[in-house]
Parts: structure tokens; C-alpha cells; sequence
């Protein structure tokens, strides 16, 4: 049986500063923030449900069996760079919060795909559930769970990609049903372990994997309001005033057929590249911010193929 060293990243207890505040910077996605905190921790932790229906509807509510069987897996969908994968590491930071109880971070490795040797992929996505699944009812209580877990499944299309697609290969095709398998498994156990899968190519993620998400959040890029939002909160500081950041979010909007700034071309090209250019005898000044938004494009639109 495979290793944990072979399956995940290094597992990571949240909360912890890096991702906590990795979290607090991402503005502009309240509404998915809001609903991921519900459905979290409803998956997480059902007892919270049943106690929410017994306050406010004790003669009984069928509707709460609808629950019962939902799979734990989310998917994060959309363009590059909207912060899928940043909130996908992040929120367990929130989530431990919230629940008031550790939350751990599994990172599945690419490698999971194997090296092409038959049965090998099958058995790597099995392992890498069979262990989380064991966690996840190590830590079960009949009062609730001692602890929560968080799969990352990052660019899911690699290991979810459409059995519809006629060039797949056999054993790409098995990798998908091991993946089913194990979300089901998770299911059916109503373990306290979240699937996590982030993918910039929705289209060519499995219908069938789409299907079982309890929730698919879509990620776009920052509207004029949100990059004044990002803007402000990076800049606070620097004396650069509203009307200056007004105008950023404004060119780093889009133009023609170029699209806008996503989230990361804001806080990971274009305020690192005002700061180079101040640095080392300047001050970081409107100017300069807006001299390096003129000089630094935007990431291009990730085009999706249909299937």
C-alpha cells in the first residue's frame, strides 16, 4: 500500500498564519466564502443540522434525509488565477473556526496519476481515500468529530477528465471510476473528511463527478468593484488616494479583446512590479502603480474545449 509521502503534499494543521492570512486577502469572493462556511461545515459536522432542525422545527422535517446521502466534494471552477486553489487551502482556517476544532490539509500529489503501469493510478487514488477515509472515522464521535479533514484535488481535470473523451485511455478511464469509488465511499460514511477539486477546464471534468458535488463555485475574474477592493486593502498605507485606485481598477478592467486583471495579475504581477520599479530610493507612488499597470497585460483567457 502506498505511503503518505507518496500520496499527499506534507499535511498541514489549520488553522496556521501562512493560509489564515491567505484567506483574509482574498476579497471580492464573499458570497463564496459565506456559502462554502455553510456547506462545510454541514458536511463536516451533520450533528449541527440536526440540531438546527430540532430548535426551530420539532415536529420533524423530511427533508433533512436529502442530506443523508450527499457526497462531500466541492468543485472550484473557472479562469486562471481567481483564486480556486488559494481558497481551496485556505478555508480550512475559517472552518476550524468556526467548528472550533483542528482541521488537517491534505494536498493530493499529481503524481497520483502513476507512470502509466496498468492498475497503478486505480490503486494510488484508492489508497490516498482509504486513508483519509480511516482518519475521517478515527475521528467520528456521536457527538460530533474531533477533528475535520480536507482533500485538495488540484487541476481535477487531470485525474477527472470525461470518459466521453475518445482518445482516453483505459487506464485513465479506471482512475476515474477509483475516483468515484472513493468519493462514494466517503458518502456512505458520513465521515467528516471534504473533497476539494479545482479545475480550470469544468467541461472536461466526468459528468459523473460533476453530479456528486454537494456545491460547484464558480471563479471569475474580479469585477471593477472587487479590484478596487484588492487595491485598497494592498495599497492601504502607501498614501496613494481613492481617486488614484478608482483609476487603477479602472484600466486593469477590460479593454477591447483583452480581459481583465484576475486576482493574482493584481497581487502577484502587477503591485510586485510597482514595488521593483520604486525600489530601492523611491517611495511607491499613483504614478508608478499606474505606470505598471499600463506596462503589465493581464494572464490571457484559458479558452475551454468542448468535449
Amino acid at each position: 500500500m502506498s505511503t503518505v509521502e507518496d500520496l499527499f503534499h506534507p499535511v498541514i494543521e489549520l488553522p496556521e498564519p501562512v493560509r489564515d492570512e491567505r484567506y483574509r486577502r482574498l476579497v471580492g469572493v464573499d458570497d463564496i466564502k459565506e456559502r462554502l462556511r455553510r456547506e462545510a461545515q454541514l458536511l463536516a459536522h451533520p450533528g449541527r443540522l440536526g440540531a438546527w432542525a430540532a430548535e426551530h422545527h420539532p415536529a420533524g422535517l423530511p427533508a433533512l434525509t436529502l442530506f443523508t446521502d450527499r457526497a462531500p466534494l466541492f468543485v472550484f471552477a473557472g479562469d486562471v488565477g481567481c483564486g480556486k486553489s488559494a481558497l481551496a487551502e485556505s478555508f480550512g482556517c475559517d472552518l476550524a473556526e468556526v467548528l472550533d476544532l483542528p482541521v488537517f490539509l491534505y494536498r493530493l500529489k499529481l503524481t497520483a496519476r502513476g507512470s502509466g503501469l496498468v492498475g497503478e493510478m486505480t490503486t494510488l487514488i484508492g489508497d490516498a481515500f482509504a486513508h483519509l477515509l480511516t482518519q475521517g472515522r478515527k475521528a467520528r464521535g456521536a457527538r460530533g468529530p474531533g477533528s475535520v479533514f480536507i482533500l485538495v484535488v488540484d487541476e481535477a481535470d487531470a485525474l477527472a477528465q470525461s470518459r466521453a473523451a475518445e482518445q482516453m485511455h483505459h487506464e485513465d478511464r479506471a482512475g476515474v471510476d477509483a475516483l468515484l469509488a472513493g468519493v462514494d465511499s466517503l458518502a456512505g460514511e458520513a465521515v467528516p473528511v471534504l473533497v476539494v477539486m479545482c479545475t480550470n477546464r469544468e467541461r472536461a471534468v466526468d459528468p459523473a463527478v460533476l453530479r456528486r458535488a454537494a456545491a460547484i463555485f464558480q471563479f471569475s475574474r474580479p469585477d471593477e468593484p472587487q479590484r478596487h477592493a484588492v487595491l485598497t486593502a494592498a495599497l492601504a498605507g502607501t498614501g496613494i488616494d481613492t481617486a488614484a485606485i478608482r483609476k487603477l481598477a479602472a484600466i486593469t478592467g477590460p479593454a477591447g479583446d483583452r480581459p481583465g486583471f484576475t486576482y493574482s495579475d493584481l497581487t502577484q504581477r502587477l503591485i510586485p512590479a510597482a514595488i521593483l520599479a520604486a525600489f530601492p530610493d523611491k517611495p511607491l507612488t499613483a504614478d508608478i502603480m499606474l505606470a505598471a499597470a499600463t506596462s503589465t497585460g493581464p494572464t490571457p483567457e484559458f479558452r475551454q474545449q468542448a468535449t
